[in-house]
C-alpha cells in the first residue's frame, strides 16, 4: 500500500484548474495529449465542459 497512486489536480501544470495536468501526472503522460483529447471529446460529444467542471469539483488539490 506504500505506492498507492492518488489523482490530484496539478499545481504545476495548470491552464484552467489543473484537471488535465493532474490526469497527465497520474498516468505519466504528456498533458498536451490529455488537453487535446479533452478538446476532441468536447467537440464530438459536447459534454466535455460539464465533465471538466465536475472533475474540477471532485478532484482535490495536492495536500
Amino acid at each position: 500500500m506504500g505506492n498507492q497512486k492518488t489523482l490530484y489536480r496539478s499545481e504545476n501544470d495548470v491552464k484552467v484548474a489543473g484537471v488535465c495536468g493532474g490526469i497527465a501526472e497520474y498516468f505519466d503522460i504528456d498533458s498536451t495529449l490529455v488537453r487535446l483529447g479533452w478538446v476532441i471529446f468536447t467537440l464530438m460529444l459536447g459534454t466535455g465542459i460539464i465533465a471538466y467542471l465536475i472533475a474540477w469539483l471532485i478532484m482535490p488539490k495536492r495536500p
